[in-house]
């Protein structure tokens, strides 16, 4: 990463600050975790929620989105966030399941996990714009909250890079699909590798009956 100039190192710097703001109003109810999930769109492979708590004078610079960072920012980010994090997990729910009970209930299950994983178990999750079915923990919804939390901007980039991680896996098993370059979304190339092919066992078959021919 390269070194920044004393300006754009401070514009950053007011930039994350204004990424604290829920962390600061929600201060006093104890340890905070963000939440995020990444995959609910994908047309194969797993859904995954990341779930991280910072430290309060945690500073990770760049720390966004993942939506909004280049893959070699992600990956950076994704050690880095780790490695500073209080602590940190990842929950993984498959295709199979995502089949079986809807991707809704799907990611909130990935969700459940991640927080499960957690270790000291927070008081507060920030979650981006969904409350938890099942948790007995507060929370607080917060719309587009990926780009206004660095808890939740840290949970994003986790699950992201987490399941990138996967699907490029999954790759060397079905390389005919070209999950390491799309990661299981409906880009034309997986649509025409879909109807060829017909689905794998990492497809999600509630998702792409328009695709495959029925029998």
């Amino acid at each position: 990463m390269r070194k920044l100039t004393k300006e754009k190192l401070e514009a950053e710097r007011s930039r994350l600050e204004q990424m604290r703001v829920f962390e600061k109003e929600y201060a006093s109810c104890g340890i905070i975790c963000g939440v995020d999930e990444a995959g609910r769109g994908p047309l194969a492979g797993p859904v995954a929620a990341g779930a991280v708590i910072l430290p309060a004078d945690c500073e990770i610079l760049f720390l966004n989105d993942s939506k909004k960072l280049s893959e070699k920012r992600r990956e950076e980010l994704f050690a880095e966030i780790k490695e500073k994090a209080v602590s940190w997990s990842v929950g993984i729910v498959d295709a199979d399941v995502i089949d079986r009970i809807n991707i809704l209930k799907a990611t909130y299950e990935a969700m459940r996990k991640a927080v499960a994983a957690l270790s000291p178990t927070p008081d507060l999750l920030l979650n981006d714009a969904v409350l938890i079915p099942g948790v007995e923990i507060e929370q607080v919804k917060i719309i587009k909250g990926d780009a206004k939390s660095v808890s939740i901007a840290a949970a994003s980039i986790l699950a992201k890079v987490t399941r990138d991680h996967l699907m490029e896996e999954y790759d060397r098993h079905y390389p005919e699909y070209g999950f390491a370059r799309h990661k299981g979304y409906g880009t034309a190339a997986h649509i025409a590798a879909l109807e060829k092919l017909g689905p794998c066992p990492i497809h999600r078959k509630t998702f792409i009956g328009k695709f495959v021919k029925k029998e």
